[in-house]
């Protein structure tokens, strides 16, 4: 059977084609992906410290009975302001008067003998002259005369000592703050015996000082370590201890509106903590702050020098440790590995790794590895990249230029 002409010219088209498309070019590569980078410039940021501490009142005193007796009643509204030297309880002090009264009665008569005693004296020494009186009568007067004296003297400071005891039994402040609730009620006996509670005698409330108040709060040993070590090479400029301000966030996470300033720094590390004690006083005029509370405390040390403040979009890390994707001058990627010690606001702050002028990789990371070309763009400027963009397609990698040409 013969095959029709039209046949074999439609196979000898079907073979022509197909040996032109086994012949054609390969479809171009893609363009290199577009990423958005930050060129990377050392500057300085504030040093700080993100820690927990606990408020203390400025003053606190502790209001004991000093002498023994049956407390009477209580001279103030608990919870209130009181002033220094102000009356908070009075004790009975009906013994105390008594002794008192003793006590001056025995004064009296002593000064009476006294008296009697130097008249004595001043007339034995007017006839001793005329031999009314022998040596050994005058020597007499004059020791009858010191001793009553003396007896004086005692009986004074007894008066005295009745006195303070007698002033003791109304209980005052001994300094300006806020009293706490009474720890007896009216009717206790209360005294100042040493196995008491307290500071050698009944504690009867407390007034604190709150405005203002102290922040106490630690430092591990190691980071003042390290931050010394870091002050000395330059790296870190510490500030001094009245120029080291505390900005306190309160328990329900709002910022305290007053800054407190760094007053104490222990010159001793805890050896059970192995951290250093340290203290700030912050201003208080309107009570916000309680003592005993817990506080997060942002403290500004001093500042760092010379540092890379990159967005934390950008730092990646594997087993290797932090890293960052740079584009190099000949638009390939190049992985960095970098020294993250903190973060400042939304950013770590990079202290080792980068120099200036690196351009990293902050956007579109995903789409990029290592040693593959890539089109930077400034991060954060969409029109620019756009406009970038649209001046003509990348140049072609090596392997690429070669399969254009073959």
């Amino acid at each position: 059977m013969k095959s029709s002409p039209l046949r074999l010219s439609l196979v000898s088209v079907g073979f022509v084609l197909l040996f032109g498309c086994s012949k054609s070019d390969p479809p171009p590569a893609p363009p290199p992906p577009q990423v958005g980078v930050m060129e990377a410039e050392p500057r300085n940021v504030p040093l700080t410290r993100s820690l927990v501490g606990r408020l203390s009142a400025f003053y606190s005193a502790n209001v004991t009975a000093r002498v023994s007796g049956v407390l009477l009643k209580r001279l103030y509204t608990e919870g209130s302001e009181v002033k220094a030297g102000q009356v908070l309880f009075e004790i009975d002090p009906a013994w105390y008067r008594t002794v008192l009264d003793n006590d001056l009665a025995t004064l009296a008569q002593d000064r009476a003998a006294y008296q009697n005693d130097r008249v004595t004296a001043e007339r034995d020494h007017k006839l001793l002259p005329v031999g009314s009186v022998s040596q050994q009568t005058v020597d007499d007067a004059d020791a009858a005369e010191r001793s009553a004296a003396a007896k004086v003297k005692a009986d004074e400071a007894a008066v005295e000592g009745a006195r303070v005891n007698l002033g003791y039994t109304k209980v005052t402040s001994p300094i300006t703050g806020i009293a706490g609730q009474q720890q007896e009620t009216a009717g206790a006996v209360v005294g100042n015996s040493t196995t008491d509670a307290g500071s050698g005698g009944t504690l009867l409330t407390t007034v604190e000082q709150i405005d203002p108040v102290y922040v106490n709060f630690t430092i591990s040993a190691a980071d003042l370590i390290t931050l010394r070590q870091a002050q000395s090479k330059g790296d870190v400029a510490l500030a001094r201890q009245d120029k080291t301000t505390v900005q306190i966030v309160l328990p329900n996470g709002t910022a305290y509106d007053q800054l407190g300033t760094l007053d104490f720094s222990d010159v001793a590390v805890n050896a059970i903590t192995g951290a250093v004690n340290l203290r700030a006083r912050v201003p208080n005029p309107q009570h916000q702050l309680l003592p005993g509370m817990y506080v997060s405390l942002n403290v500004d040390l001093g500042q760092r020098n010379d540092v890379f403040v990159i967005p934390q979009q950008a730092i990646q890390r594997d087993t290797a440790g932090p890293y960052a994707m740079v584009v190099g001058p000949d638009s390939k990627v190049v992985r960095k590995d970098v020294d993250v010690t903190d973060s400042y606001h939304n950013d770590w702050i990079v202290t080792g790794g980068l120099h200036t002028g690196d351009r990293v990789i902050v956007t579109d990371l995903q789409t990029v590895h290592e040693r593959m070309l890539a089109r930077a763009t400034p991060w954060g400027k969409p029109n620019e990249g756009t406009r970038l963009s649209q001046t003509g397609p990348a140049p072609a990698s090596g392997s690429q230029a070669a399969g254009n040409k073959s």
